[in-house]
């Protein structure tokens, strides 16, 4: 039990240095090339997935930009257009699933403990989609994330299996987060580079992203400026 547990906390102590220094570099990398990326990541996500993402009603479950994450807020407010529910995640109790509760632009809004937007007195809702960011991922399609492990709770607390989606950036791609039992490999991961396919945990880039990606390496002249379009 013993060796086990020492194993359990080396390997913690791995990814706490892995965490830091890709979050280091994520923050450190230029605000217009990381708005550039999303600009590619939003494309991918409705070149690959329009006819999940525009059906009536189905819920989007997406997270609140943290220190130059992927930001879904342009794509959520496309979605909505077309009927899609949006929802953000929503901190009950430490070491429980997390709730999403709907949110739109204009919905009252209360800031967490790590300075992350989240709404109140929304209607709560269970994605069918989740768009997850990650700290890192790796070529499993396994997620690197802040520490809690509250979506890897939130996911194995669902009755009915969601669509799971990472989304970030290329340089957050590793050879491995050493997973654990309690890890939950991602079903597809989306990058400016194009879209990854879980294939039994061993992650491949889709052909038709593979013949795209060179048309892909260049940044945006002019890349989309999120607050100045609308409220959110």
């Amino acid at each position: 039990m013993s060796n086990a547990l020492n194993s359990y906390q080396d390997i913690y102590r791995r990814r706490k240095l892995l965490r830091h220094d890709l979050i280091s570099k994520r923050v450190s990398t230029d605000i217009e090339i990381i708005r550039s990326w999303n600009v590619l990541i939003d494309k991918n996500l409705l070149s690959a997935f329009s006819g999940f993402l525009s059906l009536k009603n189905i819920v989007l479950g997406l997270c609140w930009p943290f220190k130059h994450e992927y930001d879904g807020r342009f794509l959520a407010r496309r979605l909505r257009l077309n009927g899609t529910l949006t929802a953000l995640p929503v901190i009950v109790h430490k070491d429980e699933p997390l709730q999403f509760r709907s949110w739109k632009p204009g919905d009252r809004m209360k800031i967490g403990s790590l300075g992350i937007k989240y709404p109140i007195d929304t209607e709560l809702l269970t994605p069918d989609i989740y768009l997850l960011p990650f700290v890192g991922f790796d070529q499993n399609g396994y997620r690197l994330g802040y520490g809690g492990g509250y979506f890897d709770r939130t996911l194995a607390s669902l009755t009915k299996k969601p669509l799971v989606i990472g989304v970030g950036h290329e340089i957050s791609k590793i050879k491995t987060i050493e997973p654990l039992a309690h890890d939950i490999a991602m079903d597809y991961v989306v990058t400016e580079l194009g879209v990854y396919k879980n294939n039994d945990k061993s992650l491949e880039l889709l052909n038709d992203f593979k013949r795209r990606s060179n048309d892909q390496n260049h940044v945006l002249s002019s890349p989309v400026c999120y607050q100045d379009q609308f409220l959110f």
